[in-house]
């Protein structure tokens, strides 16, 4: 299950998503964010899938990344569906004692399943064709105008991309400790709830020693190299919008402009 966790990794590729101004990246994905949020019907949704699905096929990334990046989620959709489904009130389809099934929760089950998952694979497409650095420095370019408050815009976009580049890491390194722990004899997977959470245990005081030991190393790393902040700091590769990163941003605008069309019509 671990190995299916993809929030955070970056795939190099030559795609036109590739290509694109990461600062537009980030706003498209805020519109898509708009569309499925904006959309209370299954009709409504369409739009915002069609245009993950083109962003999918423009972007050559696998169709099974998309299906992998879903499955770590698949026990949180199945339980809010159980009570979305049983629990909301309507016009009553079909009834076994005090369970109760209807025509409003069936529709919003499939509206909030649909919507998490469109969720979950539109916006881990901004990590996947996107490099840790062009996200850190597209972060800081969009905040760069609360600089005249005297707020922190370098420290906080160095710390979201230090966080995302870490969560493989991480990831990986829990694999190993659960891997180390079963080879000395450790139960995980049998036994109730209660029991696999305590098991738990063994393999959250070494990952968070572990966790600080890096980001020790981390900080010895940076300040070994004069990190001084934001304060002066030149880039290797500046960022630059193209006519791609215009027509992008005008298609996302469209679609979200027909999500809302096509909800009002519905």
């Amino acid at each position: 299950m671990l190995k299916d966790i993809t929030i955070g990794q970056f795939f190099p590729g030559d795609s036109i998503l590739h290509r694109m101004d990461a600062r537009f990246k980030i706003i498209i994905t805020a519109l898509f964010i708009a569309m499925l949020f904006s959309a209370d019907t299954i009709i409504g949704l369409i739009p915002g899938i069609v245009f993950m699905a083109v962003c999918y096929a423009l972007s050559k990334i696998p169709f099974r990344l998309m299906l992998k990046s879903l499955k770590p989620i698949i026990p949180i959709i199945l339980f809010t569906s159980v009570l979305n489904l049983f629990f909301l009130d309507g016009v009553v389809l079909f009834r076994i004692g005090f369970v109760k099934i209807t025509y409003y929760g069936i529709e919003f089950t499939v509206i909030m399943i649909l919507r998490i998952a469109a969720l979950i694979a539109g916006s881990s497409l901004l990590t996947y064709t996107s490099s840790p650095i062009s996200l850190t420095d597209a972060v800081e370019s969009l905040l760069s105008p609360l600089k005249k408050l005297r707020f922190p815009v370098h420290e906080l976009s160095m710390m979201m991309s230090i966080a995302l580049r870490f969560i493989p890491t991480l990831i990986e390194e829990t694999d190993k400790i659960m891997s180390a722990q079963k080879a000395r004899g450790a139960d995980m997977e049998s036994g109730g709830l209660l029991h696999r959470a305590k098991a738990l245990v063994p393999i959250l005081i070494p990952l968070f020693v572990s966790a600080f030991s890096r980001a020790m190393e981390l900080a010895l790393a940076m300040e070994c190299r004069c990190y001084q902040g934001g304060e002066g700091r030149t880039r290797l590769k500046e960022l630059h919008s193209k006519g791609a990163d215009y027509l992008g941003l005008t298609i996302a605008m469209l679609f979200l402009d027909a999500t809302v069309l096509v909800d009002l019509l519905l």
